[in-house]
C-alpha cells in the first residue's frame, strides 16, 4: 500500500530543458546513429523524433522542478531489500516535430508501481514514469521509462567445480546471399566494398540496395587497406567463449570513406587510440576461418 501511494505523484513539475533544440546536437546524434535523412539538415530541419529524451536530460547537476517523490520511492524499495536496478524498456509517443530554437518544458509523474514480481534476476517491482514534453503550448511527445527495482536472486550453493570447458571455437559469420561476395573476397585476402552503379555511393557492410538512392544495382571496389581508428570500446564483461577479455573492438574508417568494425592488432588493448593509422591484414583462425583485422601504424596526431 505504501508503494501504491506513490502512483500519480509528480516527479518533476515545470522542468525546463537546459538547452533549446539546436542544430549541433542534432548533427552529433545523426552522426552517431548513421542517420543521413535530409529532413534533419538545412534551414527547414527538424530534430529526429527519437531524440525526445535528449532535450530533457539534466546532466550531472540535475533539473530545477524535480520533486522528492521518486527518490523517496527508491529509498523505500532499497529499505525493502530491492537494492539493484535495471532499465527494462521505454516507450515514446510523438505529437509534433521539434525544430531548432524550440524551448522544451516537461512534467514527470510516477505512473505505476507494479505488484511484487519474480524474475530471473530476482524479486521486485516495476516502476514506470511518464514524462510529457512541451514546446510552448504544444505537447510534442510523451516518454515512458520503466525500471525493475529488485532484490537479487540467491544463487544455489556452489557444488564441486566441473572440469574446465574445452576451448571454444570462434563464432562464424552469418553468410547469406546479400553478403556472400564480401566473405568470398575475404577468403581471397581482398576487402571488397559495394559501389552503387547508379549514384556511385560506397557501402559497407554490404546491403541488397543503395541506402542513398535505393538502386539495387552495384559492383565492387577493392579497399586499398589504409585506414584509421574512428572509435573503439574495450570489452571487459561479459566474457564470450573463444575471446579473452579485456580486448579492444574498433570502428575503422577506411581511406575510401566507409567504416567497419574489426580488431586492432599489434598494440595492447589499452594503447588503442582514436586517430591511430592502421593497415589491413588478414588472419586465419582454426585453420580455415579468415578474418580482416587492422594493424596499427602509428599514434594519433
Amino acid at each position: 500500500m505504501r508503494l501504491k501511494a506513490f502512483e500519480g505523484q509528480q516527479a518533476a513539475v515545470a522542468g525546463i530543458g537546459k538547452d533549446p533544440v539546436n542544430a549541433p546536437m542534432i548533427r552529433h546524434w545523426c552522426e552517431a546513429m548513421g542517420d543521413s535523412n535530409p529532413a534533419y539538415t538545412g534551414s527547414e530541419a527538424i530534430a529526429p523524433p527519437t531524440m525526445l529524451q535528449v532535450w530533457t536530460m539534466g546532466g550531472l547537476s540535475g533539473h530545477t522542478g524535480r520533486t522528492t517523490a521518486y527518490d523517496e520511492l527508491l529509498t523505500l524499495l532499497d529499505e525493502a531489500g530491492c537494492t539493484s536496478v535495471v532499465a527494462t524498456d521505454c516507450e515514446q509517443e510523438y505529437g509534433r516535430a521539434l525544430r531548432p530554437g524550440d524551448e522544451v518544458t516537461f512534467d514527470s509523474v510516477i505512473e505505476s508501481v507494479s505488484e511484487r514480481k519474480t524474475t530471473k534476476l530476482g524479486t521486485g517491482y516495476f516502476v514506470t514514469t511518464r514524462m510529457d514534453v512541451r514546446a510552448g503550448d504544444d505537447l510534442v511527445g510523451t516518454h515512458r521509462f520503466r525500471i525493475l527495482k529488485y532484490a537479487p536472486a540467491r544463487r544455489p550453493a556452489e557444488k564441486e567445480k566441473p572440469p574446465p570447458p574445452r576451448a571454444a571455437a570462434r563464432p562464424r559469420p552469418v553468410v547469406n546471399r546479400d553478403n556472400a561476395g564480401f566473405w568470398d573476397g575475404v577468403r581471397q585476402h581482398r576487402l571488397l566494398i559495394q559501389r552503387c552503379t547508379a549514384c556511385a555511393t560506397l557501402r559497407l557492410p554490404w546491403l541488397p540496395g543503395c541506402n542513398a538512392c535505393g538502386s539495387p544495382n552495384w559492383d565492387t571496389v577493392e579497399a586499398c587497406g589504409e585506414g584509421a581508428v574512428f572509435s573503439y570500446v574495450v570489452l571487459h564483461h561479459p566474457p564470450f567463449p573463444a575471446f579473452e577479455p579485456p580486448y579492444a573492438v574498433a570502428l575503422i574508417e577506411l581511406a575510401e570513406g566507409v567504416r567497419m568494425i574489426s580488431n586492432v592488432v599489434g598494440v595492447p588493448y589499452d594503447k588503442v587510440r582514436i586517430g591511430q593509422s592502421v593497415r589491413l591484414e588478414f588472419q586465419t583462425y582454426e585453420d580455415e576461418l579468415v578474418l580482416p583485422v587492422f594493424r596499427t601504424g602509428g599514434e594519433a596526431g
